[in-house]
């Protein structure tokens, strides 16, 4: 392949030299073209279809190459053929000219472009996606853009050929006419230069933006249509109004009330949402004893011992109790009003997008904002008694330590709590439907987790599927294997269901406006956050597209200041950059693309490994599983993604996020000081493992010489 590009490529450079090393553009100069009228006029006479053909022929040949010429060929056409049959010839001749030189162009160098500038050029490539024909069809209608321009750089685009065809041929044929129409009274023109006037130039650049105004035109009438049943108040009772005090929630509210804005903040359930209440705090104070419990079991290789281990699961539930409540005041209502923000717990819902009731009072507001979260998926198991059945929300009701239990669902949720039961002391069965573990990280990862869980004594059933289930004093699943059809029974105390999480968008109104969600079932917002009605924003796991509690409350403060402040300056949500972390042991960290991801997407990569076990820290505390994984852009330094296995990854992981937000390459954290000894040194390590795999080899005899020089060896 790169021999043929290189053979195409060079055959092309001779063309283009050979048509300027022999005055080519002597030939297809308007004076010229001009005083060979009548010449060629005879010749179309004595064979119109040889002298029809040929025309096309040269004609699409110097588009192909992108040679001057076009303009005249075009008056040309006029001046021959007559104005039909030239502006058929002229028109066609230059759309398959041109997708020629766009198709030349994608094949020798979108390659090498895509290797160098793949970022950028993903970005592009979304936009085109999106709007690629409209985006062609403005450039083509605009004569001051040279259309030899538009051909090479839409073929490093991913624009499918015959979109880039029709939109050419459409988008050309208004410049077309015009100059084919000049040619048939090419005796009468003085230079080709006069064809074009101000005026014409600024019709056909109306002309170009006639699409896009079009396009807003059509919006504004559909928005007209859509809020034309509420009108605008004139005045309003607050700035703001957010549903739901979760992560997202109370960033926004302390945001607008920080600013000085008018902020009401409801709230059905209990303040701090989600993550303070079934999800964080609760699963990492849960997790802080069940290592406590497996770390006593791995005494004996450090050297104590401990006689007798008791797991007291009471006291282990009481305790993640405690925790919660001493955090709780952080989130309180009380704490939040004494920071000017209108508390008002109670189930709130939206009745226009400018009205809010709550506890039978209505309020009108200028922004509403929606961070009203998700909940955890509950399926509908046949024979399957619903008091055995947990999720994420119910299992901290727990007072005894179930004796067996199945975890259904394999993702960071299932795969935390099935490691902390087990080493509290169940018999854990995990189950997932796919074929390994985590499926959004690769390959490797899966299988470091699947075999820590398996060497803990978790009973691993990958790749099978809860069909039914047989109740009584216990409760008895039976599973199916995907591969094979094969039926597998599993006996336990408790079903916990870790499938997962479901955006909240029912029971406050939304549906009754009709605002839009997303196939997956998110409340729809466009990069602003706001949703199909302007004055409604989304946040945190409502909207998508990541389901954390950092990334709420990274979009609560977009959407805070763009509700509040977008009259002025809006500001597009910027998900670059997302880190997240599975606090299983070794905790899984992750920010960017991944291999599964890079492979998936296109996207040229190269891959830097260190195993932990290579880390004298790792070797200090017995605690060598694991890898640092950095996917770099070929030839560079560039960060694309990291996943880091091993013990704090999910703290260590920090360095490479800052390194990601700020454009700083491996060899940034490679000249940075690292304490000794300590887990963020894989850091370093791993961009010496990129250094060294990228040495200038070229240089290294060079090198090898000078020091044998300087050695006096000769």
């Amino acid at each position: 392949m790169l021999i043929l590009r290189f053979i195409l490529a060079a055959l092309l450079m001779v063309s283009v030299i050979g048509f300027f090393y022999f005055d080519g553009g002597d030939y297809l100069s308007f004076a010229s073209v001009q005083s060979l009228q009548g010449v060629l006029l005879d010749q179309v006479a004595a064979d119109p279809m040889l002298a029809a053909l040929g025309f096309a022929a040269m004609y699409v040949m110097i588009t192909a190459l992108s040679l001057p010429g076009a303009a005249i060929l075009t008056l040309l056409a006029g001046a021959l053929f007559g104005l039909i049959e030239g502006l058929l010839l002229a028109s066609f001749a230059s759309t398959l000219g041109a997708t020629l030189a766009m198709l030349a162009a994608r094949f020798i160098f979108r390659d090498w472009v895509a290797l160098k500038f793949q970022d950028r050029l993903r970005r592009i490539n979304a936009g085109m996606d999106k709007d690629g024909a409209r985006y062609l069809l403005s450039l083509r209608l605009v004569p001051a853009v040279p259309f030899f321009l538009i051909n090479l750089a839409m073929g490093l685009t991913r624009i499918r050929v015959s979109t880039f065809f029709w939109v050419s041929q459409l988008g050309m044929l208004p410049g077309t006419l015009i100059y084919v129409n000049a040619g048939v009274q090419i005796g009468a023109l003085e230079s080709a230069a006069g064809i074009l006037s101000i005026e014409l130039i600024a019709s056909l650049v109306l002309l170009a933006l006639l699409p896009w105004l079009m396009k807003f035109g059509q919006a504004r009438l559909k928005l007209w249509r859509q809020m034309k049943p509420y009108p605008r108040p004139k005045t309003f009772d607050r700035d703001l109004i957010v549903i739901g005090a979760g992560s997202g929630g109370l960033v926004t509210a302390l945001i607008g009330a920080v600013v000085e804005a008018k902020v009401t903040l409801i709230e059905a359930g209990e303040m701090g949402g989600d993550c303070l209440n079934t999800g964080c705090v609760p699963s990492k104070s849960l997790i802080r004893s069940a290592r406590l419990a497996h770390d006593i079991d791995a005494g004996v290789a450090l050297g104590v011992r401990v006689s007798e281990k008791q797991v007291d699961f009471e006291t282990v539930m009481s305790r993640v109790q405690g925790v919660i409540d001493e955090i709780q005041p952080n989130d309180s209502p009380e704490r939040y009003r004494e920071m000017g923000v209108d508390v008002r717990l109670g189930q709130g819902r939206v009745r226009s997008p400018y009205e809010v009731e709550v506890n039978g009072e209505r309020l009108t507001t200028r922004a509403i904002i929606i961070a009203s979260g998700a909940y955890p998926i509950l399926p509908a198991i046949d024979g399957l008694d619903p008091s055995f059945c947990m999720t994420s929300e119910t299992v901290w009701q727990l007072s005894d330590l179930p004796k067996r239990l199945a975890v259904v669902g394999g993702g960071p949720i299932g795969v935390e709590l099935a490691q902390s039961f087990a080493r509290l002391g169940s018999e854990v069965t995990l189950i997932e439907m796919m074929p390994r573990l985590m499926m959004r990280e690769d390959i490797d990862v899966s299988v470091c987790i699947e075999e820590t869980l398996a060497a803990e004594g978790v009973r691993l059933k990958t790749g099978h599927r809860v069909v039914s289930a047989a109740s009584g004093e216990d409760v008895i699943l039976r599973l199916v294997d995907e591969q094979n059809g094969d039926e597998v029974s599993v006996p336990c105390d408790g079903v916990l269901f870790a499938l997962g999480r479901k955006p909240r968008t029912t029971g406050f109104g939304l549906e009754d406006l009709g605002v839009a969600l997303t196939a997956s079932g998110h409340i729809e917002v466009n990069d602003y956050l706001q949703t199909n009605y302007p004055s409604l924003y989304a946040v945190g796991d409502v909207a998508g597209p990541y389901q954390f509690t950092h990334t709420a409350s990274h979009m609560a403060w977009y959407a805070a200041v763009n509700a509040l402040f977008g009259t002025f300056k809006r500001f597009k949500v910027d998900y670059r950059v997302v880190p997240w972390c599975t606090f299983s042991s070794p905790e899984v960290a992750r920010v960017g693309l991944n291999e599964t991801e890079a492979n998936a997407a296109g996207v040229a990569f190269e891959t830097t490994r260190f195993d932990v076990a290579e880390l004298d820290r790792a070797k200090a505390d017995d605690a060598r599983q694991g890898f640092v994984k950095v996917l770099t852009a070929p030839g560079s330094d560039k960060i694309l993604g990291v996943t880091i296995v091993s013990e704090h990854a999910g703290e260590t992981i920090s360095e490479f996020v800052l390194a990601m937000k700020y454009n700083l390459g491996l060899k940034k954290i490679m000249g940075t000081i690292h304490i000794y000894p300590t887990w963020s040194e894989m850091n370093k390590f791993a961009a010496g493992v990129w250094r060294r795999a990228n040495k200038p080899e070229r240089f290294m005899p060079l090198l090898a010489w000078y020091h044998r020089i300087r050695r006096g060896g000769g």
